[in-house]
Parts: structure tokens; C-alpha cells; sequence
């Protein structure tokens, strides 16, 4: 008989082991030099001020829409209200014509904005990215009326209008305001468009996209913050013109914001204190609004002027 043979047994396969719980990382705690604190402490502080001027103003504004005359003109005018009332708010509809002001303001601002924005991006896309001879001399005579005062154009405006027909209608207001903006315009617009690739509009082109095309289907698209920023920093300045309105309107139908706001003057000057605060609080917040909600668009479209991105 032979022996049976033995074959070695298998050896046991380990059980897998859990995986350990990863330890936390440590934060490592940086102390800062007694000169980097002070330095970050007086700017927190700067901050802290520069807010504060900028807020309270606004805020006693609209606290100061809520107090009735007699708490306004016998208390500290500084103070909180003792009394709250809505009443300024119906005295200021009532005292002046404040409903048909902000529309004339709207449409005097949504008009120059429409000139500021299509003339705008014409005018960048023709100097910045179709290109011509002479085309920098061009874009730098546009930039010198950015230092053009707007007194100087009073007089000879008034005198054309009144001789056009002109004088005394919406026109003769957007015309020049959206004139005066629009330096500034072809400057962001063509910032941004240096920044776009040329690669695009070779493609487009090879393609058979004509210089219409490529500008309704490219660059029009891609300049969406920049028409946001265009148009909020020169609403700002249109909404509140008082200048060119004043000087171009005749009639009391025509009145902007600016100009409306006269109406709370009464005899030898007396001034409804509060009926005007009521008025302007209803002026200012829409302009709020708008700028809280495209802040971000905002800057953004002054980043892609500025930067190479």
C-alpha cells in the first residue's frame, strides 16, 4: 500500500479590515505680527465709517418720510419718529404732479439709454472689431468727450431746438444726454470686445456669416453685463439730470423728477419738508432696486473691460 499523499492546505485569506477614519486635519493657527493686526483693524474700521456715511443718509431719509410736520419742525430732527403717519406720501401725489414726473423721467432715461446702448456697441464694434483705417484716431476724438463740459452745448442746443421745433419734448433731452454718454460707452464696449477671441469671428466668418451676423449672433449675446453696467452707471445720472431738463423744458407736462421736486417749494420759500422727503424716497428706490439686483451683473461687465479673462 502506498501512502496517501498530503496536499498543504490553503492558507486563510485575511478578513478585510475596515478603513481607519481619516483623522481630522489640524488647522494651523497663524498669528499675525502686532503691525498686520493694527493695519487689519484700521481697515475694518475705514469700512465700518465709509458704510455708515453712506447708509445714514438713506436711512434718515426714509425715517424722516415717516414723521409728521409738527414732529419734524418741533423735535430733533435727527431723532427717531414719535409718530409715524403716511400722510407725506399722500401730501406728495397730491402737492405736485409727482406720478407724471416719474414718467417723464422714465421715458427720458429708457430713450437715452436705448441711443447710449445701440450707438455704443455700433460704434465699438466698428472701431474695435471690423477695424478701419484711421479707426484708433477715431476712437480717441470719441474719447475726448469725456472732457467736453455739457455748459457749452446750452446755449447752441437751445438755439437749434427752438428753431427745429425741438424745444420743450422728451427729444430734446435724450438727444443730448444720451450724446454726452456716450464716450463712456464706446470705451466699456470696446474694452470688452478687445477681449473677445479672433478665433470666433474667423470661424463665423468661414463659415459665411457676414459682419451683421456675426454681430447679432456673437458679439450682441456675449455683451449682456457690459450693456447692464453701460446702462445703470448713465440712469443714474440721467434719472437725476436736472440741467438739460431745466433748460429744454418749458412746460409743466414735461417735467422730470428733478424739476418736480420744485413744486414742494410754496410761498417765500416755505418748503413741505416732509412731503418732498416722501417724494424723493418714492423717486430713489426704484434706482435702489434696479442696483441691488444687478450689482453683480454690474461689476462683472466692468470686470470684462478691465481684465483679460
Amino acid at each position: 500500500m502506498t501512502a496517501p499523499v498530503l496536499t498543504p492546505a490553503a492558507p486563510r485569506q485575511s478578513e478585510p479590515q475596515p478603513p481607519r477614519p481619516a483623522r481630522p486635519a489640524r488647522r494651523r493657527t497663524v498669528s499675525l505680527s502686532p503691525r498686520l493686526r493694527m493695519q487689519r483693524t484700521l481697515l475694518t474700521v475705514t469700512i465700518v465709517l465709509i458704510v455708515i456715511v453712506q447708509v445714514y443718509p438713506l436711512a434718515w431719509l426714509f425715517l424722516t418720510s415717516f414723521r409728521t410736520a409738527a414732529d419734524f419742525a418741533g423735535g430733533n430732527p435727527f431723532a427717531l419718529p414719535s409718530e409715524w403717519t403716511l400722510d407725506n406720501y399722500a401730501r406728495a401725489f397730491d402737492t405736485g404732479n409727482l406720478g407724471l414726473n416719474i414718467v417723464n423721467s422714465l421715458v427720458v432715461t429708457l430713450g437715452s439709454s436705448v441711443f447710449i446702448v445701440l450707438a455704443g456697441m455700433m460704434a465699438a464694434y466698428a472701431l474695435q472689431v471690423l477695424g478701419f483705417r484711421f479707426s484708433g484716431l477715431i476712437k480717441a476724438l470719441f474719447l475726448l468727450g469725456i472732457i467736453v463740459p455739457v455748459q457749452i452745448a446750452l446755449v447752441p442746443l437751445f438755439i437749434d431746438y427752438s428753431q427745429i421745433g425741438l424745444l420743450d419734448t422728451h427729444l430734446s433731452m435724450i438727444i443730448p444726454l444720451a450724446a454726452f454718454a456716450l464716450p463712456m460707452a464706446i470705451y466699456l464696449f470696446s474694452s470688452f470686445y478687445e477681449y473677445i477671441p479672433r478665433e470666433m469671428y474667423e470661424a463665423a466668418s468661414i463659415d459665411g456669416a457676414g459682419p451683421y451676423r456675426i454681430f447679432g449672433q456673437i458679439t450682441f449675446p456675449l455683451s449682456a453685463n457690459t450693456i447692464i453696467t453701460v446702462v445703470l452707471v448713465n440712469s443714474i445720472f440721467i434719472w437725476n439730470d436736472f440741467i438739460f431738463a431745466n433748460t429744454f423744458v418749458l412746460s409743466d407736462g414735461l417735467k422730470t423728477i428733478p424739476l418736480g421736486l420744485q413744486n414742494y417749494i410754496g410761498a417765500m420759500g416755505n418748503t413741505d419738508w416732509t412731503a418732498t422727503f416722501a417724494a424723493v424716497c418714492v423717486t430713489v428706490t426704484p434706482l435702489l432696486l434696479v442696483f441691488l439686483v444687478l450689482n453683480k451683473a454690474m461689476i462683472s461687465g466692468l470686470e470684462s473691460g478691465a481684465t483679460k479673462g
